[in-house]
């Protein structure tokens, strides 16, 4: 297993860099957009850790939301985000760790951001996730409900892990199988939506 120091900056610049980057699905997840359609505050601070393409967020542009908030820790990422978003203030693209930003928002977009973490670090994610979140403010996405063969990122994980986990911050709305995952990820996702308190 890859340890907590080994999965740094370079190392996902790197990945970027040599354009490994298999968890990108080309387009915003159908569970988020989905969840997203109903989503009534367009105006929302929504946050967006270890964001990649991001995806998410050039949809939820699209489709009205005003207050984008995107960070990775990987120059290349960044420097191509910057690039493909020149035009979009609505959009805030930062360089940096997530563990280490600072801010208030309304709602965290989480996109394969957790499981490409150290699983040592879950707890510091939770907490982190608690102490950017308005009060009533909510995770929303997926996670992953298999235990990978292979050695990570990405790391996989069980419902009643994530459960003992994140009920210290957060009550559990939604932790449950993703009826809309993509193809090839069927029934191996759980869609989340946790509020703070």
């Amino acid at each position: 297993m890859q340890e907590a120091n080994q999965l740094d900056q370079e190392f996902w610049n790197k990945r970027w860099e040599n354009n490994q980057t298999g968890w990108d699905i080309g387009m915003a997840s159908p569970a988020i957009t989905g969840y997203m359609e109903t989503y009534p505050n367009k105006n929302a601070a929504i946050l967006i850790p270890g964001c990649g393409n991001a995806h998410e967020a050039s949809w939820l542009l699209q489709n009205g939301f005003t207050n984008i908030t995107v960070i990775d820790i990987a120059p290349k990422a960044v420097e191509i985000l910057k690039e493909r978003n020149a035009n979009q203030p609505e959009i805030n693209i930062i360089l940096g760790d997530f563990f280490d930003h600072q801010g208030q928002y309304d709602l965290l977009i989480e996109q394969t951001f957790f499981c490409a973490i150290s699983p040592s670090l879950r707890p510091n994610y939770v907490a982190k996730a608690a102490s950017l979140l308005k009060g009533g403010g909510s995770i929303i996405g997926l996670l992953f409900s298999i235990d990978f063969e292979r050695e990570g990122p990405p790391f996989g994980g069980q419902k009643t892990a994530y459960l003992s986990l994140f009920e210290k911050y957060f009550t559990i709305k939604t932790m449950e199988d993703c009826y809309n995952s993509i193809k090839p990820r069927a029934n191996t996702e759980l869609f989340i939506n946790l509020i703070k308190g």
